[in-house]
């Protein structure tokens, strides 16, 4: 049984679009109201997902959570933080919204194929950060606290390694406890007068 294509976007004309790229080419593809119902129905699927808010990143983690659903983000954003995240929220595979019809056909049959499709830069911040069930380092602690130090904020180190803000701020927590310091700015000082930074 051949794999059917969803275009999930907001914009009918977008979708209209898409629906003919990939139909030309063969691909069944529907454009359901209801993605997460019609992925229930379905026993081989992928969705193309448009993510422009974040009710479209909660939809991208809940769909690749369904073993037999391959989601491709498309991505209005098409920051490298953005392709990070949507690999990480379950995307197989990566686009900008922006991308040519042919290359969104390529991408959907390397998708379905059982391949992934990232920009380089996407891949290339994956694989040097650190992934969030892997316990950090002394050396990625000491990298903290340069980010800290000079003037980076915790929300942007979250992104930058992958991890929720919250769970940022508990782990520097817990550097702040081993330290035996209460802050941030202590943190710091404690780490300059140590030589960390």
């Amino acid at each position: 049984m051949a794999v059917r294509v969803a275009v999930v976007d907001s914009l009918p004309m977008f979708r209209h679009g898409v629906t003919t790229v990939l139909t030309a080419a063969g691909h069944a593809v529907d454009t359901p109201a209801n993605v997460a119902r019609w992925v229930s129905r379905r026993r081989d699927s992928c969705v193309l997902l448009s993510i422009q808010d974040e009710s479209d990143w909660d939809l991208l983690r809940s769909l690749s959570a369904t073993p037999t659903t391959t989601v491709i983000a498309l991505l209005d954003d098409a920051t490298v933080v953005a392709g990070a995240r949507a690999v990480r929220a379950g995307a197989r595979s990566v686009l900008p919204r922006t991308v040519s019809g042919e290359f969104l056909r390529r991408t959907v049959e390397a998708t379905i194929d059982g391949q992934s499709v990232l920009p380089p830069d996407v891949l290339a911040l994956l694989a040097t950060t650190v992934p969030p069930d892997v316990a950090p380092t002394a050396m990625d602690r000491v990298m903290w606290l340069h980010h800290l130090a000079a003037g980076g904020t915790v929300a942007e180190l979250a992104d930058r390694l992958g991890y929720s803000e919250r769970a940022m701020y508990r782990m520097l927590r817990a550097l702040y406890q081993e330290m035996g310091v209460q802050t941030r700015l202590e943190a710091v000082l404690r780490a300059r007068q140590s030589g960390l930074v």
